[in-house]
């Protein structure tokens, strides 16, 4: 599917330019865009589509790259937050900008405004199927929302 292709790609790429694997990539993004810059583990596998066990390896990898770093929860003392850190900031801050000239080029670039909608369209249809709002044809639910 050209989706697994592109995101194959753009990782290959960022992978190449920063020795940062797209998954990493990934993650700083989300705890940059989160408050405090932190996020409970369970809610960054969530995230990510992560297993919690992928999640710990990960993180492990990166805090020892010194991206990230884990501190415990005080309101739960099983739980543990992954928090971005000044250099994982820095290297996101370099890396982003590379990574959305790729998607510009790799799709923006390519596809007109109106096979842009066509993509938008049936990305946001088939997210709504997999989050529950519809079920496929045959099924007993009412298709008029779509």
């Amino acid at each position: 599917m050209a989706t697994r292709k592109l995101y194959a790609h753009l990782g290959q790429e960022i992978q190449d330019e920063f020795g940062l694997p797209m998954g990493d990539y990934e993650i700083l993004v989300r705890l940059s865009e989160s408050p405090d810059q932190r996020l409970r583990m369970s809610e960054l596998a969530t995230m990510t589509l992560a297993s919690r066990s992928r999640l710990t390896h990960q993180i492990d990898r990166m805090e020892r790259a010194g991206l990230v770093q884990r501190e415990a929860n005080p309101d739960d003392r099983r739980g543990l937050f992954a928090v971005l850190t000044d250099a994982g900031l820095r290297t996101l801050n370099e890396a982003a900008p590379f990574h959305v000239d790729g998607v510009r080029r790799h799709v923006f670039d390519i596809l007109t405004p109106e096979e842009l909608a066509t993509v938008a369209h049936v990305s946001d249809k088939v997210n709504r199927h997999l989050d529950g709002e519809f079920e496929v044809a045959g099924s007993p639910r009412d298709y008029s929302e779509r």
